[in-house]
């Protein structure tokens, strides 16, 4: 299934030449800080680490792994790879899996009907259209990535995780439960909060962002979503724009036919 938006336009920023390589360095460069920060961490003794190395390193970890879904995300929209579609679709479902032993192609699907209908009742992102309050919305959207097929395979690699790394590989449970898990747990929470509920609580799709002009507010936009909260309204209308030229995406002059 290919993603298409029917809800803004039919037109695109022209893709920069080398957005394929700045995509792909980028996205080696997620998953090595993910698995380098991973590895480090998981054999760091806690009581070696002063209260606020741990609060960073916890956050750190979090937004690395929500990297993971949003590597993920650009690929359902061939933005990682625009000129080589499976190898984008590969990477894509790699980090997906990695993320939270996800079926990337159902969150292909889902995603393609968030973009066809956004903010209404059968989105599969938009709550159920009774129960609006945020928390209801959290587990619907939960609800919607996590088939019992994929939740039973989740709740079985977790309890691989702690088994192994115990009883194998010495790792303490709580260095797994910190760096590991709760990161993922935290992740969730932020791609919900911040690129799902935020921009669309109203029904409707966010407006278009006003510029950012310092980087105060441009790193803000960065750690709480990798942009995608602050320019949401540039996602729908230019979906062929990687993550990190969202900023831009409304402001380039130069459009073409949507292909996806």
């Amino acid at each position: 299934m290919d993603i298409v938006d029917s809800t803004t336009t039919n037109s695109s920023p022209v893709p920069h030449p080398l957005t394929g390589q700045w995509s792909l360095s980028i996205t080696i460069a997620i998953l090595m800080s993910w698995v380098s920060t991973l590895s480090l961490l998981l054999v760091v003794p806690i009581h070696d680490i002063p209260l606020i190395g741990l609060i960073i390193a916890i956050f750190g970890r979090a937004f690395l792994h929500t990297g993971l879904f949003i590597l993920a995300h650009d690929a359902m929209h061939q933005n990682l790879l625009p000129r080589h579609r499976q190898l984008n679709h590969r990477i894509g479902q790699f980090c997906v899996g990695l993320y939270a032993f996800l079926s990337y192609r159902k969150c292909r699907m889902n995603h393609g009907k968030h973009h066809q209908i956004p903010a209404q009742v059968g989105d599969p992102d938009f709550h159920d259209g009774i129960h609006p309050h945020p928390v209801w919305w959290y587990f619907k959207f939960l609800r919607g990535y996590l088939s019992l097929t994929s939740f039973s395979l989740f709740t079985g690699a977790w309890i691989g995780i702690f088994w192994v790394g115990d009883t194998a590989l010495h790792i303490a449970p709580l260095n797994i439960l910190l760096f590991w898990l709760l990161p993922l747990i935290l992740s969730s929470t932020q791609l919900f909060i911040f690129g799902t509920y935020l921009p669309h609580r109203h029904g409707t799709t966010a407006l278009p962002a006003n510029p950012l002009t310092q980087p105060t507010q441009l790193l803000w936009s960065l750690l709480s979503c990798y942009h995608f909260g602050q320019y949401h309204w540039e996602h729908h209308r230019y979906p062929q724009t990687p993550w990190y030229q969202l900023p831009q995406a409304g402001s380039n002059p130069i459009n073409q036919p949507l292909t996806t």
